[in-house]
């Protein structure tokens, strides 16, 4: 993001135009703009800054982040900042030491639930998943584009969340750029034509694996040699993303594929093909884990 386009955007969320508290901005600024806001108002609280302009701010956009808007989007309800309260009042406790919150209820939080060991910016929260119950596939793709560039790209599709591209876009240090809301429906794929059967069997994805119920996301970095396997940080990235995305939206394992399994694509590589073979080794079963969870409570 440019210098301008990150002042902008904590102008937006700190609501600068009230009158900034100088004892306040330090800590509501602490982390910049892809810090949740529950947590940046947690902070304020706990400083003892609740009455301070940030708080009330970072109070109502924490409850559009719950609600699954960006910053400054729409005006609050009432039950809306009766649920930030909520939330803001469990990410105080969490402050003072206690228990986080498991990887199931992270999978189904809204807002901008941070998952261990992954570096996720959600340049647009998450609503409520049943929302968003239209994901039956995932798709791992991979662009030539020159590492560094992934946040730009991801910039793009948030400003245009129908254009060519995809929901999540993964940087080659690891970092998950989150760009649309999970609602939106990005134009990926052609239209899964691929019906030859050369890596698997084509006969459940011919036509049907399209962009209406398909996740995509893109690995940037494969420039100039489009051969070059994802970075290391990519791939644990995408081992922990993909059971994120798997639970979230009860998708099986064998339903997560490369993008040359069921497209014609680029003849010099098979694209995403090693992410898609990874993450079906992990065999991961959405609800189970949560469920045995559940029942040794």
């Amino acid at each position: 993001m440019s210098r301008v386009a990150a002042c902008a955007a904590l102008a937006l969320f700190l609501g600068a135009a009230a009158g900034p508290s100088p004892a306040a901005q330090p800590v509501a600024t602490a982390g910049g703009a892809d810090v949740p806001r529950i947590e940046l108002a947690a902070r304020l609280m706990v400083a003892g800054l609740a009455t301070s302009p940030e708080f009330a701010t970072l109070r109502e956009n924490a409850a559009r982040e719950l609600a699954g808007r960006p910053d400054g989007v729409g005006a609050v309800s009432a039950a809306e900042l009766a649920g930030a309260d909520d939330a803001i009042a469990r990410q105080v406790a969490l402050l003072h030491g206690g228990a986080p919150p498991s990887f199931c209820a992270l999978a189904h939080a809204s807002g901008r639930p941070q998952i261990p060991g992954l570096r996720i910016v959600y340049l647009h929260p998450l609503g409520e998943p049943a929302a968003a119950d239209r994901w039956r596939n995932i798709i791992a793709h991979q662009t030539e584009g020159p590492a560094g560039g992934t946040r730009n790209l991801a910039l793009a599709q948030f400003a245009n969340p129908t254009k060519r591209g995809v929901m999540l876009w993964v940087e080659t240090d690891g970092t998950v750029y989150w760009a649309t809301a999970e609602t939106a429906i990005p134009t990926q794929g052609d239209g899964a034509n691929r019906n030859d059967n050369k890596y698997i069997d084509n006969r459940p994805t011919y036509h049907a694996v399209v962009k209406t119920n398909t996740i995509g996301v893109e690995f940037n970095g494969n420039f100039p040699d489009v051969a070059r396997p994802p970075s290391e940080p990519q791939a644990q990235a995408w081992l922990i993303l993909v059971r994120f995305l798997q639970e979230r939206y009860r998708i099986p394992s064998e339903r997560v594929y490369a993008h040359n399994w069921i497209d014609f694509k680029d003849a010099r590589y098979c694209e995403g093909c090693a992410l898609a073979e990874m993450a079906r080794k992990q065999a991961y079963v959405p609800g189970k884990d949560c469920m045995n969870a559940r029942e040794a409570r």
